[in-house]
């Protein structure tokens, strides 16, 4: 697994969304939270950008996705 932490830009071009929906699908529960790297800095850990455009290119429902950020959040926590 990779550690890279991808910032907005990237990430928005990773997703194809503006930064509006971006964030709208961050409160849904459709993407995860930031991380964050600096005192005013965020990012988002590369491999949960993979994961969620993986479950969203296979077709998954919001509700099987917002399933895999739960698990994908808590296993940031498992590994801290």
């Amino acid at each position: 697994m990779t550690h890279t932490i991808l910032r907005l830009p990237a990430v928005l071009r990773g997703r194809g969304r503006s930064r509006s929906a971006h964030y709208l699908d961050i409160q849904q529960g459709l993407f995860t939270r930031p991380v964050s790297i600096g005192a005013r800095a965020v990012g988002w850990p590369e491999h949960e950008l993979a994961a969620i455009n993986a479950a969203r290119i296979a077709g998954k429902r919001d509700d099987e996705v917002r399933a895999l950020v739960v698990r994908l959040e808590a296993a940031r926590k498992a590994a801290s």
